[in-house]
């Protein structure tokens, strides 16, 4: 009882923290960008909707900050047996993470707040991206600690520890590279897809035309942004995969619920009953999984029973079965979304050329709507990558049973449910702060508003 409530509580901490981190690392890219914009054509309105949208940013970035914060302490708290194990490989990257990019957020963030008007216009433009780098390398260093956890290298065991011998192979993992292509070009996908959304539905508004055409100048910027950054997701997202078939073929199979290995194996699209044995109504797809798993038509996808099998035989007796269910679903959610997203925003990319972008009201509609799409293809996507690899919390090293912490399971349920009380709390606070700004009209012109004098005052 005390792992799965840790197992809970770790995840919904995890999930909740990974609804910020993508739109801080998104939009921070997009409001350096239309930084960009306006320092290089001050006058086209640029400067107007990099405040709007940077005052978005900052409030996503002081709650990732927080939800961040808790969740590294979760190491100690409830998994103080696995952070035993692996502290002396997660030291390195975790406190480059808290040493470099964070402390290179915090600084440089307060000079872009505080520096408008003090600063010269190229110097307060290099703070922006120096931010974006920062949250940028913030996420690559989690992400190396992480992959280590998926595919350990780099190391060798001494007295019941995981020791690092080799630094420069922990952050050479080819697990580690394609995560972070595919999370960071997910980061991307979420910032535009939040822009698109707000900026359709604000050109739509009871707004002067000065907005409406600077809004809709924005939701262009925002459709080819996320359809371009969606696209490459796809792309690194099937790279993985394949990886994913060669280093842990559990997770390939059971995000199918293939039982038995198969050549020219077919991919169900959606499953109606029993998983795994005569489901009442399946769609598939002839042979799309072996060209998931391996670029071949008639490629070989080995099964979850020899799997099985062969792990037991490595590892000795038990279950190295994830729970197949949540592998499976997470897996088509994370895909449909990304799918839905695509069309979505090709769909504002047509409507930019034509000219109609800010006049189609059922594009509106969609767009608002596909803000959440990005979000729900985040989570499902995380949840598939931490509960595919179960029973290991370190692929072939340690089990997750072996991991948790010796503390009382009551303890265990009452922060867990404490967690789930204020992460709900603050979770509305931020929506409704979201929402507020998302309202607000555009600041004026810096000139015309006295911005300068007043440094940091718009945000």
């Amino acid at each position: 009882m005390t792992l799965m409530l840790a197992r809970w509580q770790f995840a919904a901490v995890t999930v909740f923290h990974f609804f910020f981190v993508p739109v801080t690392i998104g939009l921070g890219v997009l409001v350096a960008t239309l930084e960009t914009l306006a320092y290089r054509r001050p006058e086209a309105g640029w400067d107007r909707l990099s405040r709007f949208f940077g005052r978005l940013f900052l409030i996503n970035l002081a709650v990732g900050v927080v939800t961040g914060i808790v969740l590294e302490f979760q190491f100690g708290l409830n998994w103080s047996s696995y952070s035993v194990f692996v502290g002396n490989i997660f030291g390195a990257p975790l406190a480059i993470e808290g040493l470099l990019a964070f402390f290179l957020e915090s600084t440089f963030i307060g000079l872009w707040i505080f520096g408008r008007g003090r600063l010269s216009p190229r110097l307060h433009l290099a703070t922006i991206w120096v931010v974006s780098a920062g949250t940028i390398l913030s996420a690559f260093f989690i992400l190396a600690a992480n992959s280590w956890m998926q595919h350990p290298v780099g190391y060798r065991l001494k007295g019941g520890q995981a020791v690092l011998t080799n630094f420069w192979a922990v952050l050479g993992n080819s697990t580690l590279w394609w995560a972070f292509a595919h999370t960071l070009l997910a980061a991307f996908t979420t910032g535009g897809a939040l822009m698109l959304g707000i900026s359709a539905w604000r050109a739509h508004r009871d707004a002067g035309e000065g907005e409406r055409a600077l809004f809709t100048k924005a939701a262009r910027l925002a459709a080819g942004f996320t359809l371009g950054s969606v696209l490459l997701t796809s792309v690194a997202g099937d790279a993985q995969a394949r990886l994913m078939d060669t280093q842990q073929p559990m997770k390939m199979a059971s995000a199918e619920a293939l039982y038995n290995s198969a050549h020219g194996a077919s991919f169900s699209l959606i499953t109606i009953g029993d998983l795994s044995d005569k489901p009442i109504f399946q769609i598939r797809v002839p042979h799309l999984l072996s060209l998931i798993a391996n670029l071949s038509w008639n490629g070989q996808v080995q099964g979850i029973n020899q799997v099985q099998a062969a792990e037991a035989a490595r590892y000795g007796p038990g279950s190295y079965v994830p729970v197949v269910w949540l592998s499976y679903w997470s897996f088509r959610l994370m895909v449909g979304a990304g799918i839905a997203l695509i069309l979505l925003s090709a769909w504002g990319v047509w409507l930019a050329r034509r000219r109609r972008l800010g006049e189609s009201r059922w594009f509106r509609r969609a767009a608002l709507v596909g803000i959440g799409l990005p979000m729900l293809a985040n989570a499902t996507g995380w949840i598939f990558t931490e509960a595919g690899r179960q029973p290991w919390i370190v692929v072939g090293l340690m089990k997750t049973l072996r991991g948790v912490s010796a503390v009382p399971t009551a303890d265990v349920a009452g922060t867990l449910v404490a967690f789930l009380l204020v992460y709900g709390a603050l979770g509305a606070v931020d929506a409704w702060l979201m929402v507020r700004a998302a309202r607000r009209p555009l600041e004026e012109p810096a000139e015309q508003a006295g911005a300068a004098s007043v440094p940091g005052l718009v945000y």
